[in-house]
């Protein structure tokens, strides 16, 4: 007899987030919030631009956060945001 368990990186990312909706929210709350504040600090506060790119993501995911929105938006908003502050980050650090 075969078991047809599924690892739990599938459950938390996968199907089971709602189940696992309060460790993903601190975890995501925890990297958005630092990664934006690092990027802001790095130089995006002297373009409008890059501060518009940056925050307007981070506080849409915050804003999904505290509206106890749907994982699926929090998990979607927040992968935007870590993105565009991770490419940030990148280019305020080779610049």
């Amino acid at each position: 007899m075969e078991s047809t368990k599924k690892m739990e990186s599938d459950n938390i990312f996968g199907l089971n987030t709602e189940f696992h909706r309060f460790g993903l929210i601190s975890a995501i709350l925890l990297l958005v919030g630092c990664l934006g504040g690092i990027t802001v600090g790095l130089g995006a506060v002297e373009s409008v631009v890059a501060l518009s790119l940056i925050v307007v993501p981070t506080m849409t995911t915050l804003s999904l956060m505290l509206a106890v929105s749907p994982m699926k938006y929090i998990m979607t908003a927040g992968i935007v945001s870590i993105t565009i502050d991770t490419l940030f980050i990148a280019y305020y650090i080779l610049a």
